[in-house]
């Protein structure tokens, strides 16, 4: 049985997996069992195509998969009642995984339970409406929701004090932008700046725009009037739900450059227009944004409005990326283990020298992120004691001894492994100068006595001597 934060599935009905794009690239969904004229239906018909066109019931803001891919955490969702584009009516358990590949989301797995026919759903109210189901158990924003900022893992000067920046920022009103590589913690920083703030978690609206199509995000964000196009409703958006508290505006670079302006209306005077509206609404929100790429070059790419930077320039909290953190590099592997170690039931004490080097001379290009998923992936299968380079996953150990791949990788002028280390020959020949110098000076100088020592004629012990440059 499978047993998760209180989820049991004891079998699956069907899996379900997604690219990074919501496209759905297997999906065993068709089923004999609970569908009436199932001959009529290909399971092609839910293959390679958007999520959201196979299962139109299902919100963007509310997808357990949405979630997952956008945050990197297991989401756990009990209840779920959606219709697919037959209109056949589902209701599901489902536990979501996101894929992730070199520290990168690529995608989720969504394990899946119908309910609606394995299970007796007379326990259960099936009147359920689709928007109070999804406040049922709805775990998404998971553990990083109780990140606080005495939660976050740093010996480094500057996050420390990037760490004092948010909590400042934290109880005022003006807005906050964090920016760092993928992987950085920006998310973690958000939840810790929201906790520390005192705002009421219903007051709290979190939003990944890159996960939003670019021609629906003005409209999510915005909100809606009825007529404004093809089959619009009089619908709230985000900024509405976020009044009186916090909207955090995840991949802000992803919004689209024409919808920024809009933004920088809100930031300026709070007020914005639903599309096809000619009504100018007014909120007070506090905005937090995170962003992936420099701003100074993102502005230079279009992906961001010079007078959107600037209005935000006040707040900017920068994240600096792993490999310019050393102090935290062995801190976060000593956490890892320690983690791992509970939850796979193993005992690992700690890394060698040539693993720890490793460590400290690689570019971490997926960051913490990136780090966390090595040492879960070395812990899981190791039966070791001190974790080693036999135990990295397969694409890192390439790195390592495949040449191409070393110098075609930007370790930013410093090798992976410092070869010296490591080269046999000049590690046997300077262990062999010591024991001869050691041997010499028991004898007190006397190569005779040496070498009768060594097990070698003196001859091949003055050519040794002269090899190795040890005067006597």
């Amino acid at each position: 049985m499978l047993d998760y934060e209180g989820l049991k599935i004891n079998s699956l009905d069907y899996i379900l997996v997604v690219d990074k794009d919501f496209t759905v690239t297997y999906n065993t969904r068709f089923d004999k069992r609970i569908r009436e004229n199932s001959d009529l239906i290909s399971n092609n018909d839910y293959l390679n195509k958007n999520l959201f066109e196979i299962y139109p019931s299902i919100k963007k803001d509310a997808s357990s998969i949405v979630r997952c891919i956008t945050t990197g955490q297991v989401v756990i969702k009990k209840y779920q009642k959606y219709k697919d584009f037959n209109g056949i009516l589902y209701c599901t358990h489902n536990i979501t995984v996101p894929l992730i590949r070199n520290g990168r989301i690529i995608g989720a797995v969504e394990l899946v339970k119908d309910i609606k026919t394995i299970e007796n759903l007379t326990d259960y109210n099936d009147e359920i409406t689709y928007a109070e189901e999804n406040d049922i158990s709805d775990n998404l924003i998971n553990d990083v929701s109780k990140s606080t900022f005495d939660s976050i893992i740093t010996n480094d000067s500057k996050m420390i004090k990037a760490i004092e920046l948010a909590k400042k920022k934290s109880k005022i009103e003006s807005p906050t932008l964090i920016y760092g590589e993928t992987g950085t913690g920006k998310e973690v920083f958000v939840q810790a700046m929201i906790n520390y703030s005192g705002v009421s978690r219903d007051k709290v609206v979190i939003q990944n725009c890159a996960a939003l199509p670019q021609n629906l995000i003005e409209s999510i964000l915005f909100g809606t009037c009825r007529g404004a196009y093809t089959g619009a409703e009089n619908r709230k958006g985000l900024f509405d739900e976020a009044n009186g508290g916090i909207i955090f505006l995840d991949e802000l670079n992803s919004i689209p450059y024409d919808v920024q302006s809009k933004l920088l209306r809100v930031l300026q005077d709070g007020s914005f227009r639903p599309v096809g509206s000619n009504i100018q609404k007014k909120v007070d929100v506090k905005i937090i944004a995170a962003m992936n790429e420099e701003p100074l070059e993102a502005i230079n790419k279009k992906h961001l409005r010079r007078d959107l930077f600037y209005r935000l320039s006040s707040g900017m909290i920068f994240l600096p990326p792993l490999r310019e953190r050393k102090d935290d590099i062995l801190l976060f592997v000593n956490y890892y283990i320690n983690e791992y170690n509970v939850i796979y039931e193993k005992r690992v004490q700690g890394v060698t020298n040539m693993l720890e080097n490793f460590f400290l001379n690689y570019f971490w290009e997926g960051n913490v992120r990136e780090l966390k998923h090595i040492i879960e992936s070395m812990v899981s299968v190791s039966d070791c004691e001190f974790l080693d380079i036999c135990h990295l996953p397969a694409y890192l150990y390439d790195r390592i001894f495949n040449s191409n791949s070393i110098n075609n990788y930007p370790s930013k002028n410093k090798p992976l492994l410092n070869p010296d280390d490591y080269n046999l020959k000049k590690k046997l020949e300077k262990q062999e100068k010591e024991i001869i110098m050691e041997v010499l000076k028991i004898t007190g100088g006397n190569k005779t006595k040496a070498g009768k020592l060594l097990g070698i004629p003196r001859q091949t012990l003055k050519y040794k001597m002269d090899k190795l440059n040890i005067k006597q």
